[in-house]
């Protein structure tokens, strides 16, 4: 099966913007437009409308994630342009997009969340359609942008108000992690310029909820959610010489961890209760305890079996400092790394710092 790729709301702007420049300058509307992306390729998109809007243009494009949807999927991204004063483009966001309010973003603060790539990518689309003596205004809105961010991570990223304009490719590969990674990169830059100097490492959002409950004097600007990147985020923590680092996780993800798994997701990190088993042996747990966790079916299930047991702490410190150690080698220098480690229901079944 080929899976479908899509755009970017960066090469979405970029078509919206040239459809309403071409409607703008020749009094036809298109009904696609072939848009320059940022590694070389071409592509034609289909415009949705393009309508005269007061002294302008307004054309709009719908986002096509392909088969990789996110929350911008179907967005509508639409550009207005109108004549300016002098010569040139002038790039703006309007409603929908964010602005950025915090430092440690590729943007300045103040600035429309229209990221680098995207805003070249956007003035290119433009200026192929232009009169090149022509002063034109491009004003870069998203449909729901305020209520689609909400869904995003530019609240804790510092952007207010509507969602980032991105694309570092144009087009979106399916299943690719780059836009994670992406985020992860971002939210590390963010916390630094704020002067954050632990970051909170989670792998979703129940887990950042229970270690913000435990440590409620955390801001959420010190937390990332790094699903099943755990080499990447720790390489990411020592490229910025973060000195310590906390992680909140439940069991299986620190079994995984602990087992040395640089991507934790179960369809390329398998849970091996075997060596979990052995792992109980060494911490004294009965050989028929050791039996039932290696022929478990879950985590959870073994993580039932063993908590009420008087060997589980013994076990829960050799998980974190094995997973400790791995995090220190991933991430490149000697930090200090801590671990929380919940139950399903928040409960902190480990703290490596109470042993400090």
């Amino acid at each position: 099966m080929t899976l479908r790729h899509g755009f970017t709301t960066g090469t979405a702007a970029a078509a919206a913007a040239k459809a309403a420049t071409l409607h703008l300058l020749t009094g036809r509307a298109p009904n696609r437009v072939d848009v320059l992306l940022p590694m070389g390729e071409r592509m034609t998109i289909s415009i949705l409308e393009s309508l005269e809007d007061g002294d302008g243009i307004l054309a709009a494009v719908v986002k096509d994630g392909g088969d990789d949807p996110d929350v911008t999927h179907r967005a509508v991204i639409r550009a207005k342009v109108r004549r300016s004063a002098g010569e040139g483009i002038i790039l703006r966001g309007g409603p929908g997009v964010g602005t950025v309010t915090r430092p440690g973003l590729p943007v300045a603060v103040g600035m429309p969340a229209i990221n680098p790539v995207p805003r070249e990518q956007i003035t290119v689309a433009v200026a192929e359609a232009m009169d090149k003596r022509e002063g034109l205004d491009v004003e870069i809105r998203v449909d729901r942008g305020e209520e689609l961010a909400k869904k995003t991570f530019n609240p804790r990223l510092g952007i207010v108000g509507g969602i980032s304009i991105l694309g570092t490719r144009g087009t979106v590969k399916p299943y690719s992690n780059s836009a994670y990674q992406a985020t992860i990169r971002q939210c590390l830059d963010v916390m630094q310029a704020c002067g954050v100097t632990r970051p909170c490492l989670t792998t979703g959002g129940r887990s950042e909820r229970f270690l913000r409950q435990t440590l409620p004097d955390t801001p959420e600007t010190a937390c990332v959610q790094v699903a099943d990147f755990f080499f990447y985020s720790m390489r990411e923590v020592g490229r910025r010489r973060f000195n310590s680092v906390l992680w909140g996780v439940f069991f299986g993800k620190l079994v995984k961890q602990a087992q040395g798994h640089r991507y934790t997701h179960a369809r390329s990190a398998h849970l091996d209760l075997t060596i979990l088993a052995r792992w109980c042996a060494e911490c004294g747990f009965t050989p028929q305890i050791c039996h039932e966790v290696a022929e478990a079916n879950t985590a959870m299930q073994v993580l039932e079996l063993l908590t009420p047991l008087p060997e589980a702490p013994r076990l829960f410190s050799l998980l974190t400092g094995r997973a400790i150690g791995f995090a220190r080698n991933f991430c490149g220098h000697d930090l200090r790394v801590d671990y929380l480690l919940f139950d399903f229901s928040g409960q902190v079944l480990h703290d490596t710092s109470e042993a400090a």
